[in-house]
């Protein structure tokens, strides 16, 4: 593939120090001659494959599939400062803003490639050919995608062809190779929440995923099977009972739990994970993950490492209103500007009357605040959007509430690689991206949401100490279950409550596992 010219190089790396992108190589080189030591027999295969595939200069699609604690994110790090240490230029994404605040220079794939929110078929990213970015691309030599299964297919698809595109100027034969004769690696548990697919039924969501696209056939899969979690920080006598928990995680991941089932299987868990039933089983849980909550609440770091999980919405609700009324303070109530867009108007005689104001506050959709934002000063939120992920402040990022004021809220973060940074959160203006909703209306609002409880999709590629999982009702696609049982980093911090349909505490629930996706693995 011919080289770009000198301004087209200059602007690329241009936009690198912009974005803080660009190293000290002679400090990457001491970094890398630490790292490669460390790297195991199986990453160390898994690395040299793809430094080859760079070095050959003929493109190359890898995707190495492990769960969590086998290395991935170790193995992206080292193979992004060997090739940085000499002068190349690697890319790192991920599916979601908590995933890419563990990558060095991470962004969102979506923010990176500009793809399009909706997706169709025949989607392409919005990347002019002789745009900064587009140059940027042309002199990457490795772009790393991680949790890659949680996108749809035609985000990958959109970016194959993009990259397609911008490279055919240069190079005809660009056309002919997957994402334009570039080496991409992408990485993730297929174990893990597929896509979501609104409505869509197992087939859908089967055929949505990564695996399922015609770029799959493209790619080499490497395995990471070594839990470094046995062998890192932890004592000799915990090890064979980290060992048997996490060869347990992986059963339930693959369906291999409460015998042979094509889909969902009832499944009884250990005594030992359950909260018994008793008066008040959910304070029970409550008390587990937040222990005498009251008195603790002001130290620090209290609320970095515990949550309760759910599946659904309304149960983090309720969950969220119970913890928030008990919680010492004076409440603050905000509440949201919600106007329609006229330009979304699907017929012309449709009349903003139609809609009115309260019709509009009492909309409660994903990804957008509630009209209705009640805070104290202490209590943990969770940021809905992605503000400013330099910063760590990115849709998922959770922070404790340090002041309330009119205008902003002063908050501290609790996750992430910025743990005790404070910032001041504006109200945003923001659209739904529902298609489900027959007219486009803007709603401007704190970008948070209380999160002493959150749902399972939520807490996707973040790790906690203690963990209380409520299940009101049960999963109800594939991998949710196994995502909240291993959000936990040991046996201990995790507790269930499980009711049946007639709300009495039982000890059985339902794992859905769409076993077809491994097939191909």
């Amino acid at each position: 593939m011919p080289y770009p010219d000198d301004d087209s190089i200059s602007s690329a790396k241009n936009l690198l120090i912009n974005e803080e992108l660009a190293y000290n190589r002679h400090d990457l080189l001491d970094e890398f001659k630490h790292l490669i030591i460390t790297l195991t027999d199986e990453q160390r295969s898994i690395f040299d494959d793809i430094i080859l595939a760079v070095r050959k200069k003929k493109g190359g699609v890898f995707f190495v599939y492990g769960y969590g604690g086998t290395g991935k994110t170790f193995l992206w790090k080292t193979l992004s400062i060997a090739l940085r240490s000499e002068g190349e230029i690697v890319l790192n994404v991920a599916s979601s803003g908590i995933a890419s605040l563990l990558l060095t220079g991470g962004r969102t794939a979506h923010s990176r490639f500009k793809i399009p929110i909706n997706l169709n078929e025949d989607s392409i990213c919005t990347i002019k050919p002789d745009s900064d970015i587009a140059n940027l691309l042309r002199i990457t030599s490795l772009i790393i995608w991680d949790e890659a299964p949680m996108v749809h297919k035609h985000a990958f698809e959109a970016l194959d062809r993009t990259l397609k595109d911008i490279f055919t100027c240069q190079d005809k034969m660009a056309s002919q190779l997957p994402f334009g004769e570039k080496v991409i690696v992408f990485g993730g548990d297929f174990r893990q929440i597929l896509p979501v697919v609104p409505n869509g039924s197992r087939q859908d969501i089967v055929s949505s995923s990564l695996s399922s696209s015609y770029l799959w056939t493209k790619c080499k899969v490497l395995k990471l099977t070594k839990n470094m979690r046995l062998t890192i920080g932890s004592e000799a006598s915990n090890i064979q009972e980290i060992k048997t928990f996490a060869e347990w995680l992986l059963d339930i991941g693959e369906g291999k739990v409460g015998g042979f089932s094509d889909g969902e299987a009832i499944i009884h868990m250990p005594d030992d994970l359950l909260i018994a039933d008793s008066l008040d089983p959910v304070s029970d849980l409550i008390d587990f993950v937040y222990p005498s909550i009251l008195e603790n609440f002001k130290k620090e770091g209290f609320f970095q490492e515990r949550a309760i999980l759910a599946p659904k919405n309304e149960v983090v609700q309720d969950i969220n209103d119970r913890l928030l009324s008990i919680f010492p303070g004076e409440e603050k109530e905000y509440l949201s500007s919600d106007t329609i867009c006229q330009s979304g108007y699907v017929h012309d005689n449709l009349h903003e009357s139609l809609y009115s104001p309260d019709f509009l506050n009492g909309l409660k959709l994903s990804g957008v605040p509630n009209h209705h934002l009640v805070l104290k000063v202490g209590v943990p939120v969770m940021l809905l959007r992605n503000i400013d992920q330099k910063n760590g402040l990115c849709n998922g990022t959770r922070l404790k509430v340090i002041s309330l004021g009119n205008r902003v809220i002063e908050a501290e973060i609790i996750s992430g690689n910025n743990i005790g940074n404070r910032t001041f959160i504006p109200r945003i203006t923001l659209t739904p991206s529902d298609k489900n909703i027959p007219f486009k209306f803007q709603r401007r609002q704190f970008p948070l949401a209380v999160c002493f409880a959150m749902t399972i999709n939520k807490s996707q590629g973040q790790s906690l100490s203690r963990v209380g999982l409520y299940l009101k009702e049960p999963v109800f696609t594939h991998g949710q279950l196994y995502v909240a049982l291993s959000r936990v980093k040991s046996r201990q911090g995790l507790k269930l409550l499980i009711l049946d349909k007639y709300g009495k505490v039982t000890n059985q629930t339902s794992n859905i596992v769409y076993k077809e996706v491994f097939n191909s693995l």
